[in-house]
């Protein structure tokens, strides 16, 4: 039946295995290395949710990127929820954490609208996708900040021409051990989640033949794509431990996989969606995220367990969501039928629907619908893009969407 890919988590991968060497290695904390001192604040309450988003700052005239980071910040006057990132054509909104996805996404659009007017005033505009489609990575400037000139001087090129936009979703948990239980169940359905928020198919003034380039893009990056398994919470602290004392990490933060852990926030980091130009995609991808979570703590509750499933099976889904987006297929793991990513999503969404209705965000599941049916991102750029094969139209409709 269509949909044991998004089941595996909770159903099939609740069997017991045989333990193998590998199992050993994962599990073995007598190879000489200390855990390190990580604080966990999984102290509750449970499945509060925060959305953080990165946009592009345009310039209008030729509409594309405009390095004005810091007159944006200065005019938005909001360090809190308006932050740079590593280039200075781009912003970042974060939401506070919120009990439920109504009262996020009211902050969401509420931040949207406060970072429009203030970039009007600078004469500039705003726009959200996951790539820009004809800006040039040598043209952009690093941001004057610590980290980020040690991420350019560590990783030079790779970090230089990483001019894409994510959207990242923080899901709160009141227990370290469930929180990895999450994090192990999210690793098997984040291809689903990158097909359904696919939103980046131009680059360079390219057609790059994917439905998201940014995943690829973003792949240079050491530490990124499919997260390590955790054996739990020892495991993943001493793990930690390891990267720091051998001078590989600062600390875990600096582990960019698709879904990590935050201790210092107390939540479970979902990371692997294209930014969405829509509002209404951003909020409806962050309750079906909340829901897969709970449906994931709940079967910690239970005692459920979760199979590591290898990680090339789950990077040949990431690359196949990558490529096609939802018009593509995906293995229906841990099987190898492949079944349309558009039947796996309605089955994902009728499966979580329960737990959205207990968490108060069914109605913002529309959102997600809308994507299933109507297209993603990618595909509503290339409807603009083969009208006329204008980037600069392209760049233009993203603007009014995002602030719209």
């Amino acid at each position: 039946m269509p949909g044991a890919f998004l089941r595996v988590c909770v159903l099939a991968c609740r069997r017991r295995r045989t333990p193998s060497r590998a199992d050993s290695y994962e599990t073995d904390h007598s190879g000489g290395y200390a855990a390190a001192r990580v604080d966990a604040h999984f102290s509750g309450p449970p499945y509060t949710l925060g959305i953080e988003e990165e946009l592009m700052i345009v310039e209008p005239a030729g509409l594309n990127l405009a390095g004005a980071i810091e007159p944006l910040l200065q005019a938005c006057d909001d360090p809190e929820h308006v932050k740079s990132e590593l280039l200075q054509s781009v912003v970042e909104l974060c939401t506070s954490p919120h009990p439920d996805v109504a009262g996020a996404g009211a902050e969401l659009r509420a931040l949207r609208g406060r970072l429009t007017a203030a970039a009007e005033r600078l004469e500039l505009v705003v726009g959200s996708a996951g790539t820009h489609p004809f800006a040039l990575w040598e043209e952009q400037r690093v941001v004057a900040q610590a980290r980020y000139r040690e991420l350019v001087s560590e990783l030079r090129f790779v970090a230089r021409q990483e001019i894409i936009f994510g959207l990242h979703v923080h899901v709160g948990l009141d227990d370290a051990e469930q929180a990895i239980h999450v994090a192990n169940g999210m690793r098997t359905q984040v291809p689903l989640l990158l097909a359904l928020s696919a939103n980046s198919p131009y680059w360079r003034g390219q057609e790059t033949g994917l439905a998201s380039a940014r995943m690829p893009i973003f792949r240079g990056f050491p530490r990124v794509g499919v997260p390590p398994f955790y054996a739990g919470w020892e495991d993943f602290e001493r793990r930690i431990g390891f990267m720091t004392d051998a001078g590989l990490i600062e600390d875990y933060t600096w582990m960019w996989y698709d879904v990590r852990p935050h201790p210092n926030l107390g939540t479970v980091e979902i990371r692997a969606m294209d930014a969405q130009t829509r509002a209404e995609h951003t909020v409806g991808l962050a309750a079906l995220v909340q829901a897969m979570v709970r449906e994931l703590a709940e079967d910690f509750k239970a005692g459920g367990e979760i199979t590591r499933l290898p990680d090339e099976f789950i990077d040949a889904n990431r690359w196949l969501a990558a490529r096609h987006g939802l018009d593509g297929e995906l293995v229906d793991l841990p099987g190898t039928e492949r079944v349309a990513a558009r039947i796996l999503a309605r089955d994902l969404l009728e499966r979580i629907a329960p737990h959205a209705q207990d968490l108060g965000g069914v109605d913002a599941l529309e959102g997600v619908r809308d994507l299933i049916e109507q297209g993603t991102g990618s595909e509503r750029q290339r409807v603009v893009y083969e009208a006329n094969r204008d980037f600069a139209e392209v760049v233009r409709e993203i603007v009014a969407a995002t602030s719209a």
